[in-house]
């Protein structure tokens, strides 16, 4: 194991420490110098030289995913929720930190609380897993006639390192959204932020380390570059990327991921399109809310965003008007300090980045003309607007997209939106493909007609589509917004890669196996009862065992009951039902039946009378519902019925509160059979049930 070497610093500042190998390490060198975005001032420096990427990665392994790996989704999950409400306790100084990026309040919002909600959201996805370190997937599916042999998928955790390159334009939600679906999933993540904004990822890393909630290796931090990180990966290994298509290029094709096979998700340029429907009229509320959201994602986060919108279609008649509203309702945009409170817009994340915006913007020019804003001045409040990285809102217009590849190919990363005309939907959804695929884009109609031609025209381009009106105008989060339980990404130049999706981005750190042998093998590999297997029986009831004295198989044959025509006659007039095929007097000619057949909720009825102790109280403290119901075959009068009533599950919880009983969800499978001894119905019936 080679030796890291400390750092000499010989800059009037320290350089910035990395995380890694279970202590803060400062690089050797000068390293990259970082500025406030929004006076100039100088903050430090950031800098991984000297460190053995090997060794680093080589820790995550052997201490983060062994340690992960060995953990349930539930207890994974309840990690991410310590997480969470950990870092809340530290908003302000992460706000105030978020100033000097350049973000105004509403911006660091979506940075830090937004980051910090991902890690809640991920948290509560562990009620939908099992209480396992792995995951059965799907159904089984039985593969002989004698049902002695059958197949099922499980997921397991891969066992290398998530590694995540970020974007500089949210420098705590790029780590957290990426970080809680791998540490759910079970494996180690070494997180390499954007150098320009790093010191404020790593204001967060800290407060994660020093809160002991996360195994040893479960995370480190690189604050400069990636080094020949790259170089160290294998085939168990999965990569993120977040920035431009030319730098994800470069990345993706290191010889050691394309040897390997490396698992690559990128999300890259996207030249995201709101389209605005012709359906669309001025005073309609559709109208305000498209002027609305435009403005919205041209000046939020200074328009650094990877889903905010880059071209921005209307009818050809409706042009003129919606650049009048649009430039006023940019006119009305303040910007400048992002702490005065009157601020709307700060600065960008740098000079660099501005100067890369303008150089992109003069490429535009070249087929589009400028119609609002100023390429080399803009007014600032409270703020010195020469010394950060300031810079005005532009509208660009272009009156011939067919013809302009330009404004279809080059992404002006700032505040910079260019307006274009389309004559019908089709025009419109062709010219949204121009983009060669893209994150997002936004249709605003009143028509239920136009959003259903647009989603089936367009979405085969982009990674999601919104559909705005009226009727979710105060509710929906908006273009550019990715939600934890939807997929974030997109196809084509957009990097073609997917990430979050709720239980979908899991899939991404597993691998995926399929499993094939009798019931009795594959209940003992899952730790789930499979139907067919032997079970185990029951000497005691199982209602009267506490959660954690229930065996997985455990298992009880009920008494059987008999169904009659009154019992038939009886439920329908308890529930209302009179279905004609649960009449006695149904001529049955031309029917599925014979004769009067028993409702399928009254079979799960005496079901439930035949498996439920009811004589005095026990462990389960209520039913928590069905996961699933099938009725297999018709139940005619006279029929015997028995139920085989297995623990199939076991879900522990945590309590929620001090005082809350002890408590997990166990599934049951209940198998309905008749006096032939056929299958008449199956469900998975859920209880809660006390622990000792």
């Amino acid at each position: 194991m080679k030796r890291i070497i400390a750092a000499i610093i010989l800059t009037k500042e320290m350089v910035l420490e990395s995380y890694i190998l279970g202590k803060w390490i400062a690089g050797s060198g000068e390293g990259q110098p970082l500025y406030n975005a929004v006076t100039g001032e100088y903050i430090a420096a950031a800098s991984t030289e000297g460190f053995d990427m090997a060794t680093i990665m080589e820790y995550a392994r052997t201490k983060g995913n062994t340690a992960l790996r060995k953990m349930t989704f539930q207890e994974r999950g309840l990690l991410l929720k310590a997480l969470a409400l950990h870092l809340q306790q530290f908003l302000p100084e992460l706000y105030t930190l978020s100033y000097k990026t350049g973000a105004t309040k509403a911006d660091s919002w979506v940075d830090i609380e937004g980051g910090i909600g991902n890690l809640f959201s991920y948290a509560s996805l562990r009620r939908k897993l099992p209480d396992l370190p792995y995951w059965p997937e799907g159904e089984a599916h039985m593969l002989g006639k004698a049902h002695t042999f059958m197949g099922h998928h499980l997921l397991l955790p891969k066992e290398g390192v998530a590694i995540h390159i970020n974007a500089y334009n949210f420098p705590v939600w790029g780590m957290l959204e990426k970080i809680a679906v791998n540490i759910l999933a079970g494996v180690p993540a070494i997180v390499k932020p954007a150098t320009v904004g790093c010191y404020l990822t790593q204001a967060v890393v800290k407060h994660m380390v020093a809160s002991n909630i996360l195994p040893d290796g479960a995370l480190q931090l690189l604050c400069g570059s990636t080094g020949n990180l790259l170089n160290e990966v294998d085939a168990q290994d999965t990569i993120t990327f977040t920035g431009s298509a030319h730098t994800g290029l470069k990345l993706k094709t290191t010889p050691a991921i394309v040897q390997n096979n490396v698992s690559f998700t990128m999300e890259a340029d996207s030249l995201n399109a709101i389209v605005l429907g012709h359906d669309v009229e001025p005073g309609m509320p559709e109208w305000d809310l498209f002027i609305k959201e435009v403005r919205k994602e041209m000046t939020l986060k200074c328009g650094q965003r990877c889903t905010g919108v880059r071209r921005i279609l209307v009818p050809e008649n409706k042009i003129e008007a919606v650049q009048h509203d649009i430039s006023k309702a940019l006119s009305q945009t303040i910007i400048g300090n992002p702490l005065h409170e009157k601020v709307r817009m700060g600065s960008l994340a740098g000079k660099t980045q501005k100067a890369e915006v303008l150089q992109h913007v003069q490429l535009l020019l070249q087929s589009s003309e400028l119609v609002y804003g100023n390429l080399d001045t803009v007014e600032v409040m409270d703020a010195d607007a020469t010394a950060g990285a300031f810079m005005s809102p532009l509208l660009l217009r272009n009156s011939n997209p067919l013809h302009s590849p330009e404004v279809h190919a080059i992404e002006a990363f700032g505040p910079v939106s260019t307006l274009m005309p389309y004559h019908n939907l089709e025009e419109a959804i062709h010219i949204t493909k121009l983009g060669k695929g893209s994150l997002v884009s936004t249709i605003v109609t009143a028509s239920a007609e136009t959003a259903r031609n647009y989603v089936l025209g367009a979405g085969t381009h982009h990674g999601r589509i919104l559909i705005l009106n009226q009727q979710c105008g105060k509710e929906n989060t908006g273009h550019g917004s990715p939600l934890p339980l939807l997929v974030h990404g997109g196809p084509g130049r957009a990097g073609g890669g997917e990430e979050m999706g709720g239980l979908r981005g899991l899939q991404h750190y597993m691998q995926r196996v399929a499993i094939q042998g009798s019931p009795d093998m594959l209940t003992a590999v899952l730790q789930q009862y499979q139907q067919g297997a032997n079970g185990i029986a029951a000497t005691v009831h199982p209602f009267k065992k506490y959660f954690e004295e229930l065996r997985i198989g455990e298992q009880m044959i009920t008494p059987s009951v008999t169904i009659t025509p009154d019992l038939i006659d009886a439920f329908a007039d308890l529930s209302g039902d009179h279905f004609y095929a649960h009449l006695r007097n149904t001529n049955f000619e031309g029917t599925m039946f014979t004769q009067q057949v028993a409702h399928g909720y009254l079979l799960l009825s005496l079901s439930a009378g035949l498996f439920v102790d009811s004589y005095e109280k026990n462990p389960v403290l209520l039913n928590y519902g069905i996961d699933e119901l099938r009725f297999t075959k018709p139940v005619y009068p006279d029929t015997s019925i028995h139920v085989q009533f297995t623990c199939k599950e076991k879900i522990s919880q945590e309590k929620k509160e001090p005082t809350d009983i002890a408590r997990g969800i166990v599934k049951w499978l209940v198998e309905m059979i008749d006096d032939t001894n056929e299958l008449i119905g199956i469900a998975t019936i859920l209880t809660m049930v006390k622990k000792q």
